[in-house]
Parts: C-alpha cells; structure tokens; sequence
C-alpha cells in the first residue's frame, strides 16, 4: 500500500494531524491505523481539561511561570513560551470543531483550577474533557474523502532507510495478515507507556508502542527518566487499570487526609492539596510508608454535593459502583504512573532525528515538561505540535517532491500460530520489577538489580519473539521491555533530583522538595 501520510494512532495529536493535512489537501491520501478501536486511546481518559488562559486576570506569564516551576528547571522556555500563547488559538479551533465546553450561569467558559495552577485556567467538559474532543474530532475525520481509516491495525516496525522512513509495518488483527504501507510521510502518535507499571490509569493498549518501535528505528530517546505518578488514582485491589480521580476534584476544595481523617499536605508544600503531582505523590508515598496503610483518603464530604455531582458525574459513578459515597465517604486513593515526561526527541515541528518521521501527543518529547508535567498542559501540547507537525509535513512533500523508491527488502514472515510462552506472566514480572524499583522513589542499588532482571527477561523475550515474530502481544512485550530498560537505564545515569525523578541516593534536603 502507498500513501501521502501514514498516521499511526487515534487520539487528539493524530486526528488533528488528520483534518489539519486532510482538509486542506483533499488529493492528498491518508492512512491511519490504530490497534484498537478508532475511539480507544489516552485522550478519552483525560478527564481534567486544557489549560488556557481565558480569565482576564489571569496571563500567558503566569501559565508560562507555572509551566516552568512544575518542570523544575528542565523546561524549553522557548517551547513553553510558544505552547501557552497558541491556548486561544487551540481554543477556537476546538469550538469550530463542535467541542463542547462547559459554561457557568451568565454564559461564560467555567474555568477549573488544578494542581500546580495559579490561577483557575483549566477549559473541560465535566470530568470527560478528552472523551469529548476525541469525539467531535473523529467525527470530522470520517467525514474526509480522502483518509482510509484501519482499526484493529498494529504497527510493527519502522522501515527506514538512509535515517529516512519510508513507512511502517503493519499488522491486520483480524485476517492475520502483514501489510507493507509506504508513506511520503509518517506520524507517530501512540500515546503513553503505563502498562509498563503495576498501577497506571493508562488504558491497556498504553505499552509504549511509538517510542519502542523509534528506538528500534534509531531515532533520538529523550528523558525518559521522567515518569510522572498522578497521586490520587481510585484505590483497588483489582489488577486492571486504576481509575483516575482528576487533580480537578482537589481544585474544587477535595482534602488528602490519612485515614485517621487528618490532613496532611500543608506539612510538605505551601500549595497544600494544590501543590505539583510530583510532591504530593511522594507526600502521600511517605505517608504511607509511616502508616503502613494500603491508600489515603481524599475527602469530599463538606463540598456542595449537587455541584461536585454536576462537575464529576463519571468519577461519582465510578466510587458509586464501589460501594463509596463520595457524600458521606471519604475516597480511597493512591499514586499511580500517569504520563511519560520523555519520550521521542522532536524539533518545534514535531520533526524527530529520523527524516520525514514526526512524533506528537505523549509518546514525545517536545521540551514543554521537563522533569514535571504540569496538570491539563498535554491536550494543549498534543494540539499546538499536530498542527505545527501537519503544516511542516506538507511543505516537506511540496518542497522535496517525495518520491517513495525503496531497495530495502522488507520482511513478511509470520509465525503466528507457533506457541507463544507465557506471555501475561512475563508482563507481570516487568510491571513488578519497574513499580518496585523505579516508582516514585527510587535508589541506584534497586535500579541495577531491576536492570540486571529486565535485561534477564528481555533476552527471553527476544528469544521467543523470533518463533512468534508477528504476533501482536509478542510485540507490545517486546515494546514494553524497550520502553523499561529505557526508563532503567535514564535513571540510573541521572545524578540530581528533579521533578518526576526522586532517588534517596541524591538527597540533600527535606525528603519531600519544596518548591
């Protein structure tokens, strides 16, 4: 198959890559290939918002101010200075688009406050803010000529040649079949890397598929390091996915407390509840460790009911479903992995070290978080880099007149049906191994153990992966222990505390960084 551009993935960053290219340019061809469903990705979890400034007391200096001091001194301050002031821009395009966002009484966008924020900037729709983009985006997608849309469809590999892609590998789920797509152009837009945790709020197609198959490929890796654990996920001791209670809840007068009913966050960050992700994850990761309880609790109990309902029906729903009353119950949370601040290296164009191969959304890594992202920063980011990775990838083609002529055999085994090892039970060590010893806090000693096992279960893996070379859960284990010894072998070599990075090795001061 030959195309224009190949788009690998369905969240924000890929289907705004599609209506900005494809709209435009409708003799341009454009596929898109996604594993899952074409409605399953990270941006439908995304429950806080955008942050824009809108309030007229607020400014660009301020989000940009805020930006810089949740990143910890790691920020591109070119990046940030340029991601905040395209907010109005982001905005717009979004109600062109049929987004709907929620309103107060006299008419007006009902700005949120989270943590981090230093003003109330957040634009959502109730707690389902990502649902809601990727809906009326996807809508306009289908509706373009001129895009083929194949779900149910995994990229593989890469295929490059000259440090230049020429298109991917694709496997079709359903007729178990490999496909060879060559593309003028390719985008990555695979979202994050959670199931490479034990506790994540990321969904389970999040196996870090974008920066594993760019490593493989050659291309730049950058602070991946930097794993961001949102601290208030719903506590369960089911294995699946946590359920995320947005930092939106905190901005609406939620308390952490223990659940002795005390709380705690004052003792760690003038911010209180509403200081950076980074510090409150470790406050609560120290006050468990003095209590030795499970979770903390985040009490909602002396909040307006009828407005917190109005504000968070999906999250109420969830704690309902539990058997928790958010009206009379305190809500059992823990910390638990979030979003990769690392990721694929890009230019301000989304363009990464490998020519004609763009990366946006999560899976790279742009400069605008640094060592910390600050809370309903990535939505903004996903748009500004699609947009600006679109207009650079149509100029690529009308200036170079691509040509797709590649020599380079490409491989078409397929082993599928020979038997697999004991895939789940390798997924499980690798979840372990990172959450015990390269979770929030972190010390050289368990990361050279946990890089020594990784390593170990890495060369089984590789083993098995050549008898079952195109069989989807074999490559996403495969993908998940790239993206772990990425993240083992970014810590080990980081010699300072920042952000999202904590090591006991390393400290100086309090245990909790105050900023």
């Amino acid at each position: 198959m030959r195309t224009d551009f190949l788009v690998i993935g369905t969240g924000l960053a890929g289907l705004n890559y599609i209506l900005k290219v494809g709209k435009n340019n409708p003799r341009k061809k454009i596929i898109v290939v996604t594993k899952s469903n074409k409605e399953e990705s990270n941006t439908s979890y995304a429950q806080g918002g955008v942050a824009i400034v809108q309030d007229p007391k607020d400014s660009f200096s301020n989000h940009i101010a805020d930006t810089l001091i949740s990143g910890d001194g790691l920020c591109d301050e070119a990046i940030v200075d340029m991601v905040v002031k395209e907010g109005p821009n982001c905005l717009d395009d979004f109600i062109d688009m049929g987004v709907t966002f929620d309103r107060n009484a006299s008419g007006k966008l009902d700005l949120a406050l989270e943590g981090g924020h230093s003003k109330n900037r957040v634009v959502h729709f109730q707690d389902a803010t990502g649902y809601e983009i990727q809906k009326a985006l996807l809508q306009q997608v289908i509706a373009l000529e001129n895009v083929e849309l194949l779900d149910h469809h995994f990229a593989l590999e890469l295929i490059t040649e000259n440090n230049t892609c020429l298109g991917a590998l694709i496997l079709d789920e359903k007729k178990q079949k490999v496909r060879t797509i060559l593309s003028k152009i390719t985008l990555l837009a695979t979202g994050g890397i959670g199931q490479v945790y034990a506790q994540t709020t990321n969904p389970i197609i999040a196996t870090g598929d974008g920066i594993a198959m760019a490593h493989t490929a050659g291309a730049k890796i950058k602070d991946m390091e930097f794993v961001q654990f949102h601290p208030t996920a719903l506590y369960s001791n089911k294995p699946s996915s946590s359920f995320l209670i947005s930092e939106a809840v905190r901005g609406f007068g939620g308390k952490l407390k223990t659940n002795k009913g005390v709380a705690f966050m004052h003792k760690y960050d003038k911010r209180g509840d509403l200081a950076s992700r980074d510090i409150v994850a470790r406050a609560i990761h120290e006050e468990l460790k003095k209590s030795k309880d499970s979770h903390v609790s985040l009490d909602c109990t002396h909040l307006n009911y009828k407005k917190f309902r109005q504000h968070f029906p999906t999250i109420i729903a969830e704690c309902e479903a539990m058997g928790i009353n958010p009206q009379k119950d305190m809500i059992p949370v823990v910390p638990a992995q979030h979003y990769i601040c690392g990721g694929i290296a890009t230019d301000a164009w989304g363009e990464t070290s490998i020519h004609r191969l763009f990366a946006c959304g999560e899976c790279a890594h742009t400069g605008l978080h640094g060592a910390n992202r600050l809370a309903s920063n990535s939505l903004l980011e996903a748009y500004v880099f699609s947009s600006r990775s679109a207009q650079r990838s149509v100029e690529l083609i009308k200036k170079d007149r691509i040509q797709i002529i590649s020599n380079k055999p490409v491989k078409h085994k397929f082993n599928g049906a020979n038997k697999l090892c004991k895939l789940g039970a390798l997924h499980v060590e690798i979840k372990t191994i990172m959450w015990e010893s390269a979770g929030i806090v972190r010390n050289y000693k368990e990361l050279n153990k946990a890089l020594k096992q990784l390593q170990k279960l890495k060369r089984i893996v590789d083993n098995e992966f050549q008898f079952a070379y195109h069989a989807l859960e074999m490559y996403e284990l495969r993908n998940l222990t790239i993206v772990a010894e990425l993240i083992l072998t970014a810590s080990m070599e980081r010699e300072e505390n920042r952000g999202g990075y904590f090591n006991s090795d390393l400290i100086t001061e309090p245990r909790i960084i105050k900023k």
